[in-house]
């Protein structure tokens, strides 16, 4: 089983949307078994809430099913447990470097660096372009896929 992480400011908008993409497209893969995915937030500021409404509607124009869900904080136990941590920008990557004593198993990486890109996820946030976001998250998602569904295989 392999066990990833996504990690935003909140785990609002772009962590659970990254989780619940590429839980579908695990599952339509047949590989739902074969993969842990979970989200968490960096900072304590949205701890308890739901996704975002613009980030659960883009999603529901994808047909891509959200469960009800609470925010929550990434602790030493989710870094242990996991194989993947994967930060959605820069600001993601700083705060996990501080709470995970500099990452000294070296299991962070940046989202769209699964995609061949160094650069950070559209923070629909400050943009309101959840498009942008969604389309981010599902390229970086699909490099997820295809660099590790060989060792599941």
């Amino acid at each position: 089983m392999i066990n990833i992480l996504f990690v935003c400011h909140g785990n609002i908008c772009r962590s659970p949307m990254a989780e619940m993409v590429l839980k579908d497209m695990v599952r339509k893969a047949g590989l739902a078994g074969r993969f842990s995915i979970a989200s968490r937030a960096a900072t304590t500021e949205e701890i308890g809430h739901d996704i975002y409404p613009p980030a659960r509607r883009t999603l529901d124009v994808h047909h891509i099913p959200h469960p009800k869900r609470k925010a929550s904080l990434i602790t030493e136990e989710d870094y242990e447990n996991s194989d993947y941590i994967i930060a959605m920008d820069q600001e993601n990557l700083h705060d996990l470097a501080y709470l995970t004593h500099h990452d000294p198993d070296h299991k962070i990486f940046l989202l769209l660096s699964w995609a061949g890109e160094n650069r950070d996820v559209a923070d629909p946030w400050f943009t309101n372009d959840y498009e942008k976001t969604y389309d981010d998250v599902v390229k970086g998602c699909k490099g997820i896929l295809r660099k590790l569904e060989f060792l599941v295989k």
